[in-house]
């Protein structure tokens, strides 16, 4: 257990510096430096960590990103969202969604009520307009500019008087949306229905989907909108971290 904990320390302690010495890695792992060297040359034969040529300085090795990204192909967004997702609508008695995109739609694939939320209302499996929706602002504004551009070029439908129709104001606002990390789309898809929504991020830092918060008008208004916010964006990063980003 001692070797595994030592193994782990060095990967940790290459992870923070980049590359290390021999030297360095011993004094972090309190150990001889022909013990560090051993514990160094036994990852570096599982390809766990590379040693430059010129330096002598070790690195981590592709053998973590092959060992990470089977790790981030396990873990499912919903699975490690649903706890999020009951918390934030616990706390604050509304619907809370993740939404993922599919193809020109955002689809809900986890949803949880809370004490207070509209119980007539069922978004779970149900894909909504991009344009007209928190989510669907949130993972347009995170989209490469060639595919957010592509699906802005096409006919935006109208589905309430506030709906945003007009692609350059729409650009505008998604631009404002990537700035603050959150999106807000009030009544822009149905009458009374109000929804803030922040994005959840995988290892590398790409958008994989977005938490929503939604309910009705008279509850979720102007001066509520701040601290819902404010919250839907903890709880998106609370998702993020449980997908390996920023770890």
């Amino acid at each position: 257990m001692q070797s595994v904990d030592r193994a782990v320390s060095a990967l940790e302690s290459l992870a923070r510096h980049g590359e290390a010495g021999v030297a360095l890695i011993a004094e972090e792992l309190g150990v001889h430096k022909s013990t560090a060297f051993r514990l160094l040359g036994v990852l570096e034969q599982r390809g766990l960590v590379n040693q430059s040529a010129d330096r002598g300085k070790y690195y981590l090795g592709a053998g973590v990103l092959r060992l990470a990204g089977a790790a981030a192909a396990r873990m499912d967004i919903s699975q490690e969202g649903a706890p999020v997702c009951r918390d934030l609508a616990d706390e604050l008695g509304e619907t809370v969604n993740i939404a993922i995109l599919d193809d020109d739609a955002a689809v809900n694939i986890m949803q949880a009520r809370g004490p207070a939320a509209v119980t007539a209302q069922n978004w779970l499996g149900r894909r909504t307009p991009l344009h007209a929706t928190s989510s669907g602002k949130v993972l347009l504004a995170h989209l490469p500019p060639t595919l957010r551009e592509g699906l802005l070029a096409r006919s935006l439908p109208r589905f309430t008087a506030r709906t945003v129709v007009n692609a350059a104001a729409l650009r505008d606002e998604l631009a404002e949306v990537g700035g603050r990390d959150f999106a807000v789309a009030v009544e822009e898809l149905e009458i009374g229905l109000a929804s803030v929504a922040a994005p959840a991020r995988s290892h590398d830092g790409k958008v994989l989907g977005a938490v929503s918060v939604s309910g009705p008008v008279y509850r979720l208004t102007e001066d509520r909108i701040p601290e819902l916010a404010r919250r839907t964006v903890e709880a998106a990063a609370e998702l993020s971290r449980r997908m390996g980003h920023g770890l």
